[in-house]
């Protein structure tokens, strides 16, 4: 199976840069050519080396994209595009997420076990997938203006007993 994969020409180097570990921890065969990535090897290989590019491409650092090596992890991307349209209200929106000094961004992660990416006109996650429904609703709570420690209270309401 072959998969071409687009990824942002900045984050071109960071691929090249950890191309060998991703082939020998995927056994699939990663290609940088111009600004995508192929992919080749067995459907399940190629299946993850896919989520792991995507994710280093939403700016993710190959250390914390190597999560998604776990069959429980997976990576859910959302289009800030969706939720605002101007470069104001997307730089709002991303503000919000990140909080002063990364520190919304570190509670979410740190409450749910996740990891977050903000990076461009998305916002990326990498979660447990019994957790990342929780995830994506406390940050769309975000996006769609609710206060901080609601969005908290929500998290830690999901994940109290877990």
């Amino acid at each position: 199976m072959i998969k071409n994969v687009k990824i942002p020409e900045e984050r071109i180097g960071v691929i090249k840069s950890c191309i060998k570990d991703l082939g020998n921890k995927t056994k699939a065969k990663v290609v940088v050519e111009d600004k995508k990535v192929k992919i080749e090897g067995e459907p399940l290989d190629v299946w993850k080396t896919k989520d792991i590019v995507k994710a280093i491409g939403r700016g993710f650092s190959p250390q914390k994209a190597f999560r998604l090596l776990n069959d429980e992890s997976i990576l859910y991307v959302i289009n800030l595009k969706e939720y605002q349209n101007t470069e104001k209200g997307l730089k709002r929106i991303k503000g919000r997420l990140i909080g002063r000094e990364g520190k919304t961004r570190e509670k979410i992660e740190e409450i749910s076990d996740s990891i977050i990416s903000v990076y461009g006109k998305t916002v990326s996650i990498i979660a447990y997938s019994e957790k990342i429904s929780f995830v994506r609703e406390a940050i769309e709570m975000l996006i769609n203006g609710s206060k901080h420690n609601k969005v908290y209270n929500f998290l830690y309401r999901c994940f109290d007993d877990r």
